[in-house]
């Protein structure tokens, strides 16, 4: 079962992320009645769960790959995924859980592939244009730019599945029970992973400071 306000406290105790999935947490009931409609040959079901989630599956493979062009290849994969489970589809749990199941096995088979090399980005130079300088409010901004990127920078260099359970929990905003199932582990686990996860940044990234 969904827990909206747990998840809340996932995110709230874990600065530095935004939350990205609002648009589709909330929409489990529509998101089973159009994979059940997809099932009975209802094409236009499968585009509109593409378009629902394709954004926050890019996302969420970013981070776990540090590889834009990589992700982009899993969340086609993983749509090819559920296209080829049409017939046998049965709403065991949120579509949701399912989905990011299946992105995260495919995630870690990749991390697991020995060309694999993780991408890094300099931390002094955030993504997009640059801010313009003078005034508090620009300050700020660039302050917190610059440790969203040291937190991504740093979450690469964590053990897969501490990655995975820290990212669907603190950024993804599904709650313990949801990322137990999506990683098929016990609850108690996910909140061991994710109280690894957010140890480690903490000491890596007060290090830094």
């Amino acid at each position: 079962m969904s827990d909206p306000e747990g998840s809340e406290r996932n995110r709230a105790a874990f600065p530095g992320f935004p939350s990205q999935a609002e648009a589709g947490v909330n929409a489990t009931d529509e998101d089973v009645r159009l994979m059940l409609a997809f099932s009975t040959g209802d094409d236009a079901a499968f585009d509109a769960l593409f378009g629902r989630w394709a954004a926050p599956l890019l996302r969420y493979l970013e981070r776990m790959l540090r590889d834009a062009a990589g992700a982009e290849e899993l969340v086609q994969e993983v749509f090819l995924r559920v296209h080829g489970a049409r017939e046998r589809y049965q709403p065991q749990a949120r579509f949701s859980t399912w989905l990011y199941r299946i992105a995260t096995n495919l995630a870690l088979n990749e991390l697991r592939r020995p060309h694999r090399r993780a991408l890094h980005t300099r931390l002094d130079e955030p993504d997009g244009p640059a801010l313009a300088a003078g005034g508090p409010a620009a300050e700020d901004a660039f302050d917190a730019r610059r440790l969203s990127a040291r937190v991504d920078h740093e979450l690469a260099s964590l053990p897969e599945r501490q990655r995975a359970a820290l990212c669907l929990t603190a950024v993804e905003g599904l709650s313990y029970a949801e990322v137990a199932a999506a990683l098929e582990i016990s609850e108690s686990a996910v909140k061991a992973l994710v109280h690894r996860a957010r140890t480690a940044l903490a000491e890596r990234i007060g290090n830094e400071e």
